[in-house]
């Protein structure tokens, strides 16, 4: 998403079609699998609550899947379901 705020007020901004167009597409393949798993439905669903298209939530839910690949990468641990339940509940 594109950030579209001044100083005193904020807004959600627009898509856009930043960086590597492949990368974008496997992880929004991703996303729309996850958004249909027991572990990240309520996620994806909790967008659709707050007003987010169905495409605006699976690209939030792509990047939250890429930010836990990312740390799980870095930290060279193995996923664990109900660890990432909670994290980052407000994004």
């Amino acid at each position: 998403m594109t950030v579209r705020q001044s100083g005193t007020q904020r807004g959600r901004g627009a898509l856009s079609k930043k960086g590597d167009a492949e990368m974008r597409r496997l992880l929004y393949n991703a996303a729309m699998a996850a958004s249909r798993s027991s572990t990240w439905q309520p996620f994806y669903q909790r967008l659709l609550q707050r007003g987010f298209s169905r495409t605006q939530a699976l690209v939030a839910l792509a990047r939250k899947l890429a930010r836990v690949a990312f740390s799980l990468m870095k930290n060279a641990s193995n996923y664990v379901p109900k660890q990432h339940e909670n994290a980052c509940v407000g994004t």
